[in-house]
């Protein structure tokens, strides 16, 4: 994994992304509770549970200074016992009302995705309200995840992707906390105690940065509820969000050596940010130059006519406070140097423009491809999360279509020109490429 520079998993590009005739439309309601807290609700009694996503805004880059991994540390400890209950009594309550709790840490969100049976749904909201308001961090809790984090952080060492990564995180961020791995480093992590762990808790669970969504068997009056029993208690303001991110990546190739057959390739430059008129197009030429389709352009002259990859991927990193155009792919050592000639062509190919028919091509895919992520109450709620936090209106599912098919070639070729900028784009080679060199950064 290529750690926070690739969330086209995470969470963005899922947005944004067959025959064009098919829409994403879903009934959503936006539910206030009486406490005030809002959330999106689609109503689905076929089945008689809930998915519940909640987010967090901040995620681990509100990192108290010194304290990098906090918030990772933290977050995997949420479930480790709550209230008068230890780890196991928590994990054999859960179990016991076949309810589903998930915790995760990202760059810029903490998010808690729960699912629960309507038959259990207040004693599993209760439990659940006990893990995000009381946490217990329990000594022994404690040291046995950091023993996990740490043994991860010690593989990493070893993973030419995650070195890549790390390597072009810090030439594209510097000092701000996008430059840093959210995990920490071992040091930072064994340093960290038990009240930064209550500090992180305090600084990110908090009601002024939450967005919720629920999928499934539960009424709006029930949702609303809900929202005030599980998160009324959390703490009313946070942390202070992280400032923007300036871009300082400059062109050329950084190689990082490292031992491996197969070279790690990452490559970026500036991005464009969410809602830029031009975002679309720089979205659909995306899907063009190395989405997801396996003939994209890229895919096409590294691997179908060459056989220099086995894949090839390009993404638009949409991060809360910085944007990038980046992609990645791994390559024979001594095949890196003609990888990347053929890259760089391809980039200065692309800010020309492109076809007709790749255009047509590319809205036929990705119109098509949008309503299959509609499939289930959990990836229903992870996407309505994920649009609120962006800012999307609650019928962005219904009209998104038509937006990618309003894009129009003079579109495409006005924001190809502006985005792809070959002279920019700095290229991180972890491995032992032959020929290559690194250049000043």
């Amino acid at each position: 994994m290529l750690r926070h520079i690739l969330p086209r998993l995470a969470i963005l590009p899922v947005l944004l992304v067959l025959a064009a005739p098919l829409r994403a439309e879903i009934a959503i309601q936006e539910v206030t509770s009486p406490g005030g807290i809002k959330a999106w609700l689609v109503e689905e009694h076929e089945i008689p549970f809930t998915a519940l996503e909640i987010r967090f805004r901040g995620g681990t880059a509100v990192d108290a200074p010194g304290k990098r991994g906090a918030v990772n540390l933290m977050t995997a400890l949420i479930e480790e016992g709550a209230a008068e209950m230890n780890a196991q009594k928590f994990a054999e309550t859960r179990d016991g009302l076949a309810a589903d709790f998930k915790f995760n840490a990202s760059i810029d969100s903490v998010s808690v995705s729960a699912r629960m049976l309507t038959e259990n749904r207040a004693q599993a909201a209760e439990l659940l309200r006990l893990a995000l308001t009381a946490p217990r961090f329990d000594t022994d809790a404690v040291e046995r995840v950091r023993g996990q984090v740490l043994s991860g952080l010690r593989s990493d060492e070893k993973d030419p992707a995650t070195l890549a990564s790390r390597r072009f995180n810090a030439l594209a961020f510097g000092d701000h906390p996008y430059g840093t791995s959210g995990d920490g480093t071992p040091d930072s992590v064994a340093a960290l105690t038990r009240d930064d762990i209550l500090a992180a808790h305090k600084a990110t669970l908090t009601r002024d940065r939450v967005y919720v969504a629920a999928v499934g068997d539960i009424s709006a009056a029930d949702l609303g509820t809900l929202l005030d029993q599980l998160l009324g208690g959390l703490p009313a303001t946070g942390a202070v969000p992280v400032a923007p991110a300036p871009v300082g990546l400059t062109g050329g190739v950084t190689v990082v050596p490292f031992p491996t057959p197969q070279a790690v390739v990452l490559f970026g430059q500036n991005g464009i940010e969410r809602d830029d008129p031009d975002y679309f197009a720089a979205f659909i030429l995306n899907e063009i130059m190395g989405g997801e389709r396996f003939g994209s352009r890229l895919m096409t002259e590294l691997r179908e006519k060459r056989g220099l990859t086995y894949g090839v991927s390009t993404w638009l990193a949409d991060f809360d406070q910085a944007d990038l155009l980046a992609g990645q792919f791994s390559t024979d050592n001594k095949t890196v140097a003609e990888a990347i000639s053929i890259l760089r062509e391809e980039w200065a190919k692309a800010a020309q423009g492109v076809t007709e028919a790749e255009l047509a091509n590319a809205k036929t895919y990705l119109t098509g491809a949008y309503p299959l992520r509609f499939d289930g109450n959990g990836q229903i709620a992870n996407i309505l999360v994920g649009m609120q936090s962006i800012g999307l209106p609650s019928d962005y599912s219904a009209t998104r279509n038509d937006k990618v098919n309003a894009v129009t070639l003079e579109d495409i070729r006005r924001v190809a020109a502006r985005l792809f900028k070959r002279e920019d784009l700095r290229i991180v080679v972890v491995g032992e490429p032959v020929g290559v060199e690194s250049t000043p950064e």
